[in-house]
């Protein structure tokens, strides 16, 4: 059976091994068709595909590859989430986009050969399907027909950088907190206790670009303004026509 080429390196360090579950070979009862990357292959293409992926359970904590590593292979999340993220010498991180269920990870190098540009780790136990760069790239010049699909989500990449610069660059700390809680509601399942953010305090300073102790004490001005409640991990917003005004834009789902 098929595993990847490397070991992840986890987050504290150590290696680990992923571990395996199937190669799986029938994709059609796939419960996200119709809503990911690839998903509405249909016919030969989709067996095809399903004859080179190889599906692997991940515990949270594991680093898929982290940038400037060459591109063994694309790897597509099918259940869970995983953190994009890139680093700078002095230690600093910079979380550029939380890859969802139906997300391809690493597509662009893969595509043109050059090195991740980012670090893929996940935030919870995931599945994740995993596709030899070489033979993607032959499974590619088999079904051209599927170039478009490639296109279509470079596209939503640079299309989702662009709107994080932009973020970062032109907004105050309570609007880029403003705009993620927003992304993250619309985008994700609502239970009674609320939207789940999977991150910490830490982890979304290192998304919006500030310290975990001004991510706190934003959301403490928050829950005063009860513009919001928080309750564990999981964020309930009363007020979502204030955060829309205070983020200063339209948000679109977090992607």
């Amino acid at each position: 059976m098929n595993s990847y080429p490397t070991r992840a390196i986890s987050a504290r360090g150590t290696m680990r091994r992923s571990r395996n579950l199937e190669t799986r070979r029938d994709y059609s009862d796939c419960k996200l068709r119709k809503r990911g990357f690839f998903c509405d292959l249909d016919g030969p293409a989709l067996r095809d595909f399903g004859a080179i992926a190889t599906l692997s359970a991940q515990r949270s904590g594991e680093v898929l590859f982290v940038e400037s590593q060459p591109p063994h292979g694309l790897f597509i999340l099918c259940k869970g989430l995983i953190k994009l993220s890139t680093g700078s010498s002095d230690g600093k991180t910079l979380i550029l986009q939380i890859a969802k269920p139906g997300d391809p990870i690493g597509l662009e190098s893969v595509m043109a050969g050059t090195c991740y540009q980012v670090t893929a780790e996940t935030l919870e136990p995931c599945q994740v399907a995993f596709v030899r760069r070489r033979d993607f790239l032959n499974f590619v010049k088999a079904h051209p027909g599927v170039y478009q699909e490639i296109l279509d989500q470079i596209l939503l990449s640079y299309e989702n950088a662009c709107d994080q610069l932009r973020t970062l660059a032109l907004s105050s700390t309570p609007s880029r907190l403003a705009r993620v809680l927003l992304g993250w509601s619309a985008g994700l399942e609502h239970t009674e206790d609320g939207c789940t953010v999977a991150l910490t305090h830490g982890e979304i300073g290192e998304f919006i670009g500030s310290t975990r102790e001004t991510v706190t004490r934003a959301l403490s001005d928050f829950k005063q303004r009860r513009l919001l409640t928080k309750r564990g991990s999981a964020v309930t917003i009363h007020d979502r026509r204030a955060l829309e005004e205070m983020a200063g834009a339209p948000v679109k789902p977090a992607r």
